[in-house]
Order: structure tokens, then C-alpha cells, then sequence
């Protein structure tokens, strides 16, 4: 069995690791799987789409140095519809935030201004508690 880029073949998961799984296409020849080549959403843990021994097809994507790339989302194009699991969590650190609209410059103005007031009045009463209230030195 010829191993080509672009072709589409059928491979043993033999091993998974955390940034991937390695597949066994036949003649001793074995490929990795990168865990972002996995499904179309974003993969947490491999363990939840593979588990050791599973039949897949994959499609050999790259092969230099007797290396062998492999790609489970590239084979199936309707794999996404299928795959389990949550999308890619928002930038930003937000799980379920909301995308606030666009600000104009004037509200974005404003809101500095308000956020600068606070602070200073903020900062202004921690010192005065310090010096033991207003005017005292």
C-alpha cells in the first residue's frame, strides 16, 4: 500500500497521547493524528472522539522524514456534523459572555470617565484613612 499526501485511508488508533493519536495504516506504517486535526471543534481531550483500537479513516496530509501527518476532519467532510463536545471557548477567557455591542467613541469617552472617577475617588479615600481624615498631617 502506497502512502501518499492526499490520499484517504483506513488505520488502527494504536496510541493516544494529549496532542494526538497515532494510527497504524498497514505495512508497519504508522501516522499521527494531531489533536487539532481530530474534528472541526475544538478538542479538550482526545479521549472524548477516540478511544485505542477504533477503525478510522484519515487522510494522509504531509510525509517527510518517514514521518506520516494524518488528518480525521480532512477525510470526512461531514465529520463536523457528527463530532461531540463543545465549540472553542470565546477569547478572552469568557466561557458564556456575551459579545458587548460596539461602542461609539463618545460612550467609550464616557466610560473611561466614569471608570477614572471611581478610581481616583477610590484612591483619594484610601489616603485620607491614612492620614486620619481630611486636611491632617
Amino acid at each position: 500500500m502506497s502512502i501518499e499526501v492526499g490520499s484517504i485511508v483506513e488505520g488502527k488508533v494504536t496510541g493516544i497521547t494529549n496532542f494526538g493519536a497515532f494510527v497504524e495504516l498497514g505495512n508497519g506504517k504508522t501516522g499521527l493524528v494531531h489533536i487539532s486535526e481530530v474534528a472541526d471543534a475544538y478538542v479538550k481531550d482526545i479521549n472524548d472522539f477516540l478511544k485505542q483500537n477504533d477503525m478510522v479513516k484519515v487522510k494522509v496530509i504531509n510525509v517527510s522524514d518517514g514521518k506520516i501527518g494524518l488528518s480525521i476532519k480532512q477525510a470526512d467532510p461531514n465529520r463536523s456534523a457528527k463530532s461531540t463536545g463543545g465549540g472553542r471557548p470565546p477569547r478572552g477567557g469568557g466561557h458564556n459572555r456575551r459579545r458587548p455591542s460596539p461602542l461609539g467613541l463618545e460612550d467609550k469617552l464616557t466610560r473611561f470617565l466614569k471608570d477614572s472617577d471611581e478610581r481616583q475617588q477610590a484612591l483619594r479615600k484610601s489616603q485620607d484613612s491614612k492620614r486620619g481624615g481630611r486636611g491632617a498631617r
